[in-house]
């Protein structure tokens, strides 16, 4: 029996009283109540203000069909190159989206660039290798392979079999991946995400190999192998610039746009800042202390 909707915005009523009820009688209680808005730092509150304007201007542009310039990166050509010489070969390609989770944006970037080269790979009809390492991993790497199989209109190429679990420890992951490259040989080793210790076993053994291998992370310490051993690194923010630049989805290119145009207005305010402290204007950099 459905109830009547004077019973629903009773509910409702009496709920929120209750809880306004609890929320003055702690208020009462405390010496002194909080003010709702901290004066202080309004510095933090315009500078968020400004930067999601920002955002949201671009994804709005972009929503709208306008062209935003996004800076080509040397790595994406490697990438179409790889794929290539993949074709005249004859060998599969290696995906590594890296040991973490889904929760960590690097994935999420991994994932994106997934498609996009699993589209580029059904065009040639070269078969793509994805080993895994974490379970909830695998849903999104398969409906990101079949979505790039998808839109290069060859839905029946795409090989559930070829996005594998291997295992959730980090060195036997890097042991199943290494095994996987000295028995398949894949002409070319993708590795985007967030690696650590594992990322110089992997890059070695495809290095021996002969593979062209690119390669994206945003965590620092691991850089140095990547360079070495990779033909292109996608260093830092790189990685998140190329998930936009393939996708071309609005919302990731108006929040790469925004975030650089924040960026450039943080780095006029420092040179700006500078100048005024070395002329003994100080009441300019004051501002921006957060109390």
């Amino acid at each position: 029996m459905r109830r009547p909707p004077f019973f629903k915005f009773f509910y409702l009523f009496f709920s929120s009283a209750l809880l306004f009820s609890f929320y003055s009688l702690a208020q009462a209680q405390e010496p002194s109540s909080p003010a709702w808005f901290d004066k202080n730092r309004v510095n933090v509150l315009l500078v968020l203000v400004l930067f999601f304007a920002f955002v949201l201007y671009f994804i709005n542009r972009a929503q709208k069909g306008k062209s935003l310039f996004v800076r080509r990166i040397p790595g994406l050509d490697a990438i179409e190159e790889a794929v290539g010489r993949a074709t005249e070969m004859g060998k599969p390609i290696l995906y590594i989206s890296g040991i973490e989770d889904m929760d960590n944006l690097q994935t999420v970037a991994s994932m994106i660039i997934l498609g996009n080269v699993a589209e580029m790979v059904a065009a040639y009809e070269v078969p793509l290798l994805v080993p895994v390492c974490q379970p909830f991993v695998v849903t999104v790497a398969e409906e990101s392979v079949k979505q790039g199989y998808a839109k290069a209109g060859k839905p029946e190429a795409y090989n559930p079999n070829n996005v594998r679990f291997l295992t959730s420890e980090q060195f036997a992951y890097a042991s199943g991946v290494n095994g996987i490259m000295l028995r398949e040989k894949p002409a070319a080793n993708f590795m985007f995400g967030s690696f650590y210790a594992e990322s110089l076993l992997m890059a070695e053994t495809g290095l021996s190999t002969g593979a062209i291998q690119v390669a994206g992370t945003a965590n620092i310490h691991q850089l140095p192998f990547f360079v070495v051993a990779c033909d292109f690194t996608l260093i830092g923010e790189e990685l998140f610039a190329a998930s936009a630049y393939l996708s071309k989805e609005p919302k990731l290119l108006g929040s790469l746009k925004g975030s650089d145009l924040a960026k450039l207005l943080i780095m006029i305010i420092l040179i700006l800042g500078v100048i005024l402290e070395t002329t003994g204007v100080t009441k300019f950099t004051s501002w921006f202390f957060v109390q």
